[in-house]
């Protein structure tokens, strides 16, 4: 489809790779011309942080606020309770409140980083959905919002389908998940005047009920818009690396491992995620790349100091890069880098480089910590580690240490004073 936006805001979408697809692309241009329009996405809490899998929606709102338009963190403090499975093989983990309530508190150090809250028209709001699903009367909300959707429908979205396919169990709990999520876009648009929801392209039908919701019980007209669910060009799940989830909060990942990830990215990628997690002009995105050799190197340090200056701040960008240029080019021992302190008593007589490449995180477990040493994958202060029995006391370690895995990670590892 060949659509010409009139919004800035749709214009940006479509031009930098953000949209996959849009319930009514005329009426949310239309709306979005009337003035600053609130938007959401909501984010449950399952964990004290977000992880780059999160932030090309956080993008969207970003750049929501940007075009003049008012941002909505939704905050999923009551469907955190019952947990969201769409394309999902398994029930997620119940949580209790304090649980929740503690995530949510992480997770707006994150937000707060990409969007200016305030009482402005175009100041971002951060709502917790438990304000209206706390307070919900089961047998009133059966009759008043239950009769308005199909279970034959609703058993027809991919999400669910897929789970009955696979004939892996689907709770009512969770089944109950989408006719909750379409109720939180009919009270958004019902108290602060909301009329766009977006989120992943595996969100579309939990999007479309909420709009045909909004329709039928408070006649609302609202619009749904959805991003591309983004693997990087060798197949991979965007926000996974060898050591885990990328985190975006400092005290779950350091800013140097977040630089880190960002500079080494593969080639192919690097042009398409310029546009997505930075605000760069798309000229220069297209530009940096499509750059070979040493040159598209130089693309990823610009897309890695971009991204990380946004989150993190320009001094932790520079720090990043100025540790990455002294470990990477000139061989040396980073200020930066990760760094495991053990005690005295963490040592005792000694403790195995297994064990320290474990803990160190650049290991996922012995075995592999094993494995990376027999492929001699694995290095101590730039020398390849030849023996995996090799035990490190409390002596050797009273100067730091350098631990790495392949060429592009490492940590330093010490004892405390």
């Amino acid at each position: 489809m060949t659509y010409h936006p009139k919004s800035e805001f749709v214009a940006v979408m479509m031009e930098r790779g953000f949209l996959a697809d849009c319930t009514d692309y005329q009426g949310l241009d239309e709306a979005l011309l009337k003035g600053a329009q609130p938007g959401y996405i909501g984010f449950d809490a399952t964990a004290k942080s977000l992880h780059v899998g999160s932030l090309i929606q956080i993008m969207m709102l970003r750049w929501l606020q940007k075009t003049g338009n008012k941002p909505i963190t939704l905050m999923g403090g009551g469907t955190t309770k019952v947990g969201d499975p769409s394309f999902r093989a398994d029930e997620r983990p119940l949580l209790d409140a304090a649980a929740i309530d503690d995530n949510i508190a992480g997770i707006k150090k994150v937000f707060s980083a990409y969007l200016e809250y305030g009482d402005g028209p175009t100041d971002a709001m951060m709502i917790n959905n438990a304000e209206w699903l706390d307070e919900l009367n089961y047998l009133d909300f059966l009759r008043d919002i239950g009769r308005h959707f199909s279970i034959n429908r609703m058993l027809s979205f991919e999400s669910v389908k897929s789970r009955l396919d696979r004939e892996q169990s689907l709770s009512f709990l969770e089944f109950n998940y989408m006719i909750l999520q379409a109720y939180d876009f009919m009270e958004l648009s019902r108290r602060y005047g909301c009329v766009l929801q977006m989120g992943g392209s595996d969100q579309w039908g939990n999007i479309v009920n909420g709009i045909d919701l909004t329709r039928r019980v408070i006649d609302g007209e609202v619009y749904g818009l959805t991003s591309p669910l983004l693997t990087t060009s060798d197949g991979k799940k965007m926000g996974k690396s060898l050591s885990g989830a990328i985190w975006l909060n400092p005290d779950m990942l350091s800013p140097y491992e977040f630089w880190q990830f960002w500079r080494n990215t593969t080639d192919a990628d690097v042009g398409r995620f310029l546009k997505l997690y930075t605000e760069l002009p798309v000229d220069e995105c297209n530009r940096l790349g499509a750059l070979e050799g040493a040159e598209i190197n130089e693309s990823k340090v610009r897309l890695a100091n971009e991204v990380t200056t946004l989150l993190h701040g320009a001094d932790a960008a520079a720090a990043a890069e100025a540790t990455a240029r002294e470990v990477f080019e000139k061989g040396g021992v980073g200020d930066d880098l990760p760094t495991l302190t053990l005690s005295a008593e963490d040592v005792g007589d000694g403790i195995s480089i297994v064990q320290l490449l474990v803990k160190s995180g650049l290991a996922g477990s012995g075995k592999e910590a094993k494995r990376l040493i027999s492929e001699n994958g694995a290095k101590i202060n730039d020398e390849p580690l030849a023996e995996a029995g090799m035990m490190i006391d409390a002596a050797a370690l009273a100067t730091p240490i350098k631990l790495s895995a392949g060429k592009k990670r490492h940590a330093l590892v010490q004892i405390s004073e």
